[in-house]
């Protein structure tokens, strides 16, 4: 397998554990969504959305154990790239690469732009048109900082992300349970499997996350160990904090839920705990999305370096610090690019497109998970393998279509416009290579 000729070329140091990485799946997956999921379920199922959270986690469990057999197996940097890429070649992993990356830096532009907005509400001067690209610049500017320093340092902030804004959503579970009406938690609206469906949509953008986890291959300890370990425990926190909060919100506000969609957390706080509330919600809010971002940069930037070490980005972003032993070009590439996008403001009309991409690249890693059990290789004597034979990825492969069955046609068409797109360019890309090696070549 391609992936266990990189494992001696690359020069990164392995420091992360199975907390650290279920502290990164924590992080990456409970971010802004959080604060308004339970509302956007609600509006398809009312009281009974609780159905289809249970659902979206049985299947995002399913996703993550495929996740986990191949993560245990390709134990290099580039994550979901990697992995496609060593089942299905270098034409999949180009085109999962490119997809993963730029759906992820035009979300990460935009949870920028939302985290001065939501600050705006103790410092209102942070969104004014002269103060937010500074302030937007400076977010840049430190999480680039704190990566090159370390992927410790960087986990370092990722678990201090997680513990900051999982505190508020831990006192709302807390305090709330006794506000909770059970009058509030009946199915009384009704709902049809179209309606099911167009909620685990919703609720499936809410548990992405996972795949950025697990793009620093080259930094994991013992993958075999760490990489089911800290994904599943991981997932089943995000779980139990989702259904919780889904119960609570649903039992307090009831019908008042979808007067409030926007910000339901925020109004749960202010009856919990009166005015406070409103900016204990707003702070967590705040520090969700930067340990989000911070988590990506983490992450999104192994997939660049990975990238680049194949050859499909410019070389000189697979060079590592030679102090620091972290891919600093590729952060700082990363970051630099994230704040033009998040100053300028034109992921608005990408971000439709950056959820959908997710899709298809937990598609395409469930069925890595099917096409490398084929594939004898001379990699790690133990690693993770799903039970159930080829039943589990089935299932998932099955999931993520029936899910992605539910989008507009207009996104779907922006899917396929990008595939076509970014398949010219590939093979646009080999054709110059193979030209540039055939005159070599008649040169010597």
């Amino acid at each position: 397998m391609r992936s266990q000729n990189k494992i001696m070329q690359e020069n990164l140091k392995r420091t992360i554990g199975v907390f650290g990485m279920a502290s990164a799946v924590v992080n990456m997956t409970i971010g802004t969504g959080i604060f308004v999921l339970p509302a956007l379920a609600a509006e398809y199922l009312g009281a009974a959305a609780i159905l289809s959270f249970f659902i979206c986690g049985l299947l995002i469990f399913f996703i993550a154990l495929c996740f986990a057999e191949v993560g245990s197996k390709v134990t290099v940097s580039g994550g979901a790239y990697e992995y496609i890429g060593s089942a299905f070649g270098p034409y999949a992993g180009f085109v999962a690469n490119i997809l993963f990356v730029a759906s992820c830096v035009f979300a990460d532009a935009g949870s920028a732009v939302a985290i001065s907005k939501t600050l705006s509400f103790f410092w209102p001067v942070l969104d004014s048109a002269s103060v937010r690209p500074l302030f937007i610049l400076f977010l840049f500017v430190a999480f680039a900082y704190i990566n090159i320093r370390g992927a410790k340092q960087g986990l370092q902030f990722v678990m201090i992300a997680s513990f900051a804004k999982l505190v508020p959503l831990l006192l709302l579970i807390a305090f709330g349970t006794g506000h909770i009406k059970m009058e509030n938690l009946a199915w009384t609206k009704d709902f049809n499997f179209r309606d099911i469906g167009n909620a685990t949509l919703v609720l499936f953008f809410a548990f992405v996350g996972l795949e950025t986890a697990v793009a620093n291959g080259g930094e994991i300890k013992n993958p075999a160990r760490t990489v089911p370990l800290g994904i599943l425990s991981g997932l089943s926190f995000v779980l139990i904090i989702y259904v919780s909060i889904q119960l609570i919100t649903q039992g307090i506000l009831g019908a008042q839920l979808a007067a409030v969609k926007e910000a339901p957390l925020v109004e749960v706080s202010k009856i919990i705990f009166g005015p406070v509330g409103i900016s204990i919600m707003v702070a967590g809010t705040a520090v969700s999305m930067m340990g989000g971002i911070s988590g990506e940069v983490l992450g999104i930037t192994r997939i660049i370096y990975a990238g680049a070490r194949d050859g499909l980005f410019p070389k000189f972003l697979a060079r590592v610090h030679p102090k620091f032993f972290t891919p600093h070009r590729a952060i700082i590439f990363y970051t630099a690019l994230a704040f033009l996008l998040a100053v300028v403001g034109v992921f608005k009309q990408l971000i439709i497109l950056s959820s959908a991409t997710i899709l298809l690249i937990h598609l395409g890693v469930v069925l890595s998970t099917i096409k490398l059990r084929r594939i004898k290789t001379a990699g790690p004597e133990k690693t993770f393998k799903v039970p159930g034979g080829i039943i589990i990825p089935i299932l998932a492969a099955i999931t993520i279509i029936w899910v992605l069955s539910n989008l507009s046609k207009e996104e779907l068409t922006g899917v396929g416009i990008s595939l076509v797109v970014l398949s010219v360019i590939y093979f646009l890309m080999k054709w110059f290579k193979d030209k540039k090696k055939i005159h070599n070549r008649s040169g010597n």
